[in-house]
């Protein structure tokens, strides 16, 4: 009977700490990457009673006998199933689709963690809410990730000046009206910068020369608003403007200009290519009908910008976007993976830690090898707490402890039962 009371006990404290887990459990319900964990009982040795007897000739073989000494808790084990994701609209909240680990990293402890609400400190550096430095790898001056080298905080430099682009090449397209007189002439606009990023307003004018014949002059405008070489005055002539058109409206010549360095301010020894679009290459320069449309439609300079925002793509890349209209990589998220993440042991906060039975970690960019899901920007990761699977191990651990209870409350009127033997 005593034996009975300590199996009982055992039953006790095994049911309270099933009771603990799934309270845990509730509590986190509504915690961003939370993950749930779940108790496995065992029971503890036996106590042999009788040992097996052997068959023979004479007799048959017997079991053996032995009594149990209640249950213990063999582990609590921790699901890492996806919980569902939640939009928040903020920069800085990232969720895992898949397996990973984000990396953080605070007085040299590092942990893993699936919960992604961060934010920007005074420094620029992306931390988590107990200030931790998100790990990565940062990108260099000109956008350039060295994945391969070892993780580090990453940083988003406020107020990053990118230098100005001096312009190189402009292109032009569209048409030219086929059906327009001799002496037609269409003037376009353009803004280059110069090796300093100051603008200079390019202006190209076309002059129908003849069937199926354009030539091509440049001016532009200085700071006074006054067009260089002023009208009536000839416009420069650029190397190869010479246009000719075939009987189908395609460019035969002149695909490639050239504006000679000295003629634009800013750029003293510094020519521009005007491209106009080789043969067969969409959006070229070509001669049809009535239609006027041709304009410049890219041209590859840029004055100095300074970063206005960032975006984070599926695969953890930190993209910059400046006052300029350009864009240049930041940085670079590293995740992590574990051949076996039930080894992990839970910090508090929603981190993890390695173990020696966790195995090492896989760094590595997000959608790349070893299992690394993708990266949702503006979005949180919920707990995976199913409630409903909750709430009936509420009532398992509560008949569970019950029972155990009963078993105490029997044995004790049993042991009453002896005392009062001796009246």
């Amino acid at each position: 009977m005593l034996r009975s009371m300590f199996s009982a006990i055992s039953g006790l404290r095994n049911h309270q700490t099933m009771m603990d887990v799934v309270g845990n459990n509730i509590s986190n319900v509504n915690t961003s990457g939370f993950k749930s964990s779940a108790v496995v009982f065992e029971d503890v040795l036996q106590q042999s009673v009788r040992g097996a007897g052997v068959a023979s000739d004479d007799a048959g073989g017997t079991n053996p006998i032995a009594i149990g000494l209640g249950s213990r808790l063999a582990a609590i084990n921790t699901s890492f199933a996806q919980g569902s994701l939640q939009r928040t609209g903020r920069s800085t909240d990232f969720a895992i689709q898949g397996d990973g680990f984000f990396i953080t990293e605070q007085v040299g402890n590092i942990a893993y963690t699936r919960a992604g609400s961060f934010s920007v400190d005074a420094l620029g550096r992306i931390v988590t809410n107990e200030g931790a430095f998100v790990q990565g790898w940062q990108a260099d001056q000109f956008g350039a990730v060295a994945t391969a080298g070892p993780i580090g905080d990453i940083v988003v430099p406020v107020g990053d000046l990118v230098a100005p682009v001096r312009t190189t090449t402009v292109k032009a397209g569209g048409n030219l009206p086929a059906d327009a007189a001799v002496g037609t002439a269409i003037t376009t606009g353009a803004e280059v910068f110069d090796g300093q990023g100051n603008p200079v307003q390019l202006r190209l004018e076309w002059t129908k020369t003849g069937a199926n014949a354009w030539s091509v002059v440049a001016r532009y405008v200085d700071d006074t608003g006054t067009l260089i070489p002023t009208p009536p005055a000839a416009g420069q002539a650029v190397t190869g403007g010479a246009l000719t058109f075939d009987g189908a409206g395609e460019l035969t010549s002149g695909y490639n200009l050239t504006l000679a360095a000295g003629f634009l301010p800013g750029f003293p020894s510094d020519a521009i290519t005007i491209s106009l679009g080789a043969a067969g290459e969409g959006g070229r320069i070509n001669q049809f009908g009535e239609l006027t449309s041709v304009a410049v439609t890219e041209q590859n300079g840029s004055a100095a910008g300074t970063l206005q925002g960032f975006a984070v793509s599926q695969e953890g890349l930190i993209v910059g976007t400046y006052s300029n209209g350009r864009t240049r990589a930041i940085g670079q998220l590293a995740l992590a993976t574990f051949s076996n993440p039930q080894g992990l042991e839970a910090t508090g906060g929603t981190s993890f830690k390695e173990t020696v039975n966790s195995g090492l970690p896989l760094l590595g960019t997000a959608g790349s090898g070893a299992g690394r899901g993708l990266i949702t920007a503006g979005t949180l990761e919920m707990s995976n707490v199913d409630l409903s699977q909750e709430f009936t191990n509420l009532i398992i651990a509560q008949r569970g402890f019950q029972a155990n209870s009963r078993v105490i409350t029997t044995s004790d009127e049993m042991l009453q039962e002896v005392v009062n033997l001796k009246r």
